[in-house]
């Protein structure tokens, strides 16, 4: 009953640090430099930064975020975990999920990459398996010497 006990509890603590270990967030410094590693494959080699960036056990897919890859027409060239995106003509005109004031998020995703080059933008936006909408924080970097831009997201 004793070695019982202990497996048991041997079993539970293991799975509280591996359930741990998939809850922990990105941080803003690994956002950015995620973001930047993306930027210069896509820039070296198109086709192989797209392919890496869509695979959702690739290297740009980590804690709980992840990076895109969109060109300035708003057509999304990589999702890893929403491929179907990439199926879609624009991005442009599509809402943040913030009721009283909506954002238009892939249309600012752009604006910021084509005027500054980089930055974050705030936005409404449910977490994965909810309904309701948290503040999600985007970081956007244009690909240099191109009309393209990657990000990546954290939930305040």
């Amino acid at each position: 009953m004793k070695k019982f006990a202990i497996i048991t509890l041997v079993a539970l603590f293991g799975f509280c640090i591996a359930a741990n270990a998939f809850a922990e967030s990105a941080t803003k410094e690994e956002v950015v430099a995620k973001c930047k590693e993306a930027a210069e494959m896509v820039k070296k080699d198109k086709a192989a930064g797209t392919a890496e960036i869509a695979k959702k056990d690739g290297k740009f897919v980590w804690k709980d975020t992840y990076v895109f890859l969109m060109d300035f027409k708003g057509k999304m060239l990589a999702h890893p975990m929403s491929p179907a995106l990439t199926e879609k003509e624009t991005m442009f005109g599509v809402p943040d999920k913030n009721t009283a004031t909506p954002k238009m998020i892939f249309d600012e995703f752009v604006k910021v990459a084509k005027e500054k080059g980089e930055g974050w933008i705030d936005y409404m936006w449910p977490k994965p398996g909810e309904d309701a909408p948290s503040v999600k924080d985007t970081y956007v970097f244009k690909v240099p010497d191109t009309e393209m831009l990657v990000g990546a997201g954290i939930y305040k």
